[in-house]
């Protein structure tokens, strides 16, 4: 299992197509302040590292209350670390949210930013304190508009079952291999995709017994497919 077959176009199409029919338009990613949205997504990409997405919105709104949601707002906080307490090692953040304000405010925000390509864009926020793979390619995407496939844990989880990925993880490998056979200029493409991964890992195919019973991409799963024949010694859940 895993590994075995090559996405194509037509079948990471379909791949999507299921996944939405199963759980409707996702509508990522999910802001509080209609005044800095884009913004907003940059804090919360930082910010939603290792950490449950309900403590980020607590410490967005503490960031909120405490004044505007801006890169030269965040920048004068004394107290930027307490105000994220919530979201975990409030410290580490609180430096690399620093970090990427003062890199926004240096390069002219987001009206300078636009104009860049998104091979140096994404190479600029690589080079910043705490901003990998990962962190960078959720703001290229949200913020951006990029088309960007994410490969978190998520993606690996279900794609590794589904049979398009094996051996070890490697972010860019699995970025790569769904992006060569995504549209290339479809942003909301790989927006949905990575918002309706989330929503099947954490709805169906979970880490330890995945519900392969109810799941949308059973037909074209290969876990589901040796799950489902008789006599046959149970697959590896999965990671």
């Amino acid at each position: 299992m895993g590994g075995r077959d090559t996405p194509s176009a037509a079948g990471l199409r379909r791949f999507h197509d299921d996944l939405l029919a199963a759980y409707g338009c996702q509508r990522w990613w999910p802001t509080q302040d209609e005044a800095n949205p884009r913004f907003e997504i940059l804090v919360g990409a930082v910010l939603t590292q290792h950490t449950a997405w309900t403590n980020v919105e607590i410490a967005i709104a503490a960031l909120r209350e405490a004044g505007p949601l801006t890169a030269r707002a965040l920048l004068e906080h004394a107290d930027l670390a307490e105000l994220i307490r919530r979201a975990g090692p409030h410290r580490v953040k609180a430096r690399r949210l620093q970090a990427l304000c003062t890199w926004f405010v240096d390069r002219g925000g987001f009206q300078a930013l636009e104009a860049w390509s998104t091979e140096t864009l994404r190479a600029d926020l690589l080079s910043l304190h705490g901003i990998g793979f990962e962190t960078a390619d959720v703001i290229l995407l949200y913020a951006f508009g990029r088309p960007c496939f994410v490969a978190d844990a998520y993606a690996f989880r279900i794609l590794e079952r589904y049979g398009w990925s094996d051996g070890p993880r490697n972010y860019e490998r699995l970025r790569r291999r769904i992006e060569a056979v995504g549209p290339a200029e479809d942003a909301i493409f790989y927006d949905e995709l990575h918002a309706l991964i989330v929503a099947h890992a954490r709805g169906r195919c979970h880490k330890r017994a995945p519900d392969c019973a109810a799941c949308a991409l059973a037909p074209g799963c290969a876990h589901a497919r040796a799950q489902a024949q008789p006599n046959t010694p149970r697959a590896e859940a999965g990671r």
